[in-house]
């Protein structure tokens, strides 16, 4: 991926409460070009600061932590308008606190157990503005919050906000859903890359949605896609 970042390339904070974690993943990172970590934190509340003051453009967020949990961190972090992306750490790709973290704002998830590799790519996928959902995780994910959002009483997307999009972007979005790339949706549907781009750019304004994540969720959450 070509960086027009600066010579800094990817900057981003490491927010975990075991320092272990926080420096295994720094020395990783740090070797990985166009990548540099900039700060860390211990817990949600230092995350929100380290944002504040480093602005960075992924933050790499546990969810298990004292004082303030990676979920309130997150929604905090949206929710001041910060274009920093988050990436979620989690030891089990059924986390429960997973698929909140994921409808509070996060940008994908990655388990603590990555290759150096799948870090770094995770990484720059993310600061790239895409969604990092493995289909086949994505589907255990909302197939089991599925079940627990009927459970509990939580409320899907109202179908009205469905209505306000075109067939095309519901075709999209559903694809979105599925875990296909811009260029691979541009493939199936036989029309160019850009126009796939505008119709995403209108279906998150539509939904009023953040990125690829969150409509990916949406899609689910308004079965639009079966879990299956």
């Amino acid at each position: 991926m070509s960086d027009a970042r600066g010579v800094s390339g990817i900057r981003v904070v490491i927010v975990d409460d075991q320092m272990m974690v926080r420096e295994g993943f720094s020395v990783l990172l740090n070797a990985m070009p166009g990548i540099e970590v900039v700060g860390e934190a211990v817990n949600g509340r230092e995350a929100i600061a380290r944002v504040a003051e480093l602005s960075p453009d992924v933050v790499l967020m546990d969810i298990r932590m004292p004082e303030l949990n990676g979920i309130e961190a997150t929604r905090e972090i949206v929710a001041s308008g910060a274009a920093t992306k988050v990436l979620v750490l989690t030891t089990f790709d059924l986390d429960e606190y997973v698929y909140e973290a994921l409808r509070a704002g996060a940008s994908g998830f990655l388990l603590k157990d990555a290759s150096a590799r799948q870090l770094a790519e995770g990484v720059r996928v993310v600061a790239a503005g895409e969604a990092l959902l493995a289909p086949t995780v994505t589907k255990r994910l909302i197939s089991e919050f599925t079940r627990l959002d009927t459970r509990t009483g939580l409320r899907s997307p109202a179908m009205e906000q469905i209505g306000e999009l075109t067939e095309r972007e519901t075709e999209v979005l559903v694809l979105i859903a599925q875990g296909l790339s811009n260029a691979e949706i541009a493939g199936h549907l036989v029309v160019a890359e850009s126009t796939i781009k505008t119709h995403v750019s209108r279906i998150l304004v539509k939904l009023g949605l953040r990125d690829r994540t969150q409509a990916a969720v949406f899609a689910y959450e308004a079965r639009l896609v079966t879990p299956g």
